[in-house]
């Protein structure tokens, strides 16, 4: 039996010396059964064995998840931090980019929206880039091509005045709506009711769905800082955490 203790402690990495590997196949069904009966007995005697092994696979899975989400920001940096259509604002020539993709009907969105407009303004030498990501049915599409097509045909100031009203839009996205909200931002409305549903417009959705694919990005608010991928939203002072330690 005390053979059969000292192949358990092997088995769990216990043992602070040594020993000989343990094969199961050499043993015969009695030995297995005990074998199995001290393992149980350890384990339920020791429980918080296994919660420091759960702890570890966590600590070695969040890891290769890390690994594997830089790597993806490496292999799609271009489509990322310079597509050649995506909105920049913040400071252009901050020392640190933050990429946000957004879906305008997201709740977390809508929560984090204050968050990096702070982050933004007081920490002053982050560049902003938004990807419309629309994930959450019709008015999300409609909210994304709204905003797309105020910034085509109006400019990067305009889009950020449809995005900020965007974000905090209570109703639906009928014409009514968009036409309402585009003449409280002074726009004419028509013309841009008219491009929503063009092609210019839809290329860039689909493109950035389709980064978003290859990045395995399936949810919103998700946010790109420098070279780490963050999935899901992060209160404002994790962020200005994480902006510190990336400068450091």
């Amino acid at each position: 039996m005390k053979r059969l203790l000292t192949s358990a402690a092997v088995v769990l990495g216990l043992a602070s010396t040594p020993a000989v590997a343990l094969d199961l196949s050499s043993m015969n069904d009695a030995e297995r059964a005990a074998f199995g009966d001290e393992v149980r007995a350890y384990l339920l005697e020791n429980p918080e064995v296994i919660m420091e092994a759960v702890q570890l696979l966590e600590q070695r899975q969040a890891s290769a998840e890390a690994a594997s989400d830089q790597a993806l920001v490496a292999t799609y940096a271009a489509e990322l931090f310079d597509d050649g259509y995506s909105w920049v604002g913040g400071n252009l020539e901050g020392d640190l980019t933050l990429v946000e993709f957004v879906d305008y009907r997201c709740g977390y969105c809508r929560k984090a929206h204050d968050d990096v407009a702070a982050l933004i303004e007081q920490d002053g030498n982050i560049r902003l880039i938004v990807k419309e990501f629309p994930i959450l049915g019709e008015d999300s599409l409609r909210s994304s091509q709204f905003a797309v097509a105020v910034k085509q045909t109006l400019g990067a100031d305009a889009y950020k005045l449809a995005h900020d009203s965007l974000i905090a839009l209570k109703s639906d996205t009928s014409d009514v709506s968009l036409t309402r909200l585009a003449e409280s931002l002074g726009f004419d409305a028509a013309p841009l009711l008219a491009h929503m549903d063009s092609d210019d417009v839809n290329a860039e959705i689909v493109r950035t769905r389709e980064l978003a694919q290859n990045m395995r990005i399936s949810g919103t608010p998700t946010f790109v800082m420098d070279d780490q991928l963050l999935r899901g939203y992060l209160p404002l002072e994790n962020m200005q955490a994480l902006a510190a330690h990336k400068r450091q």
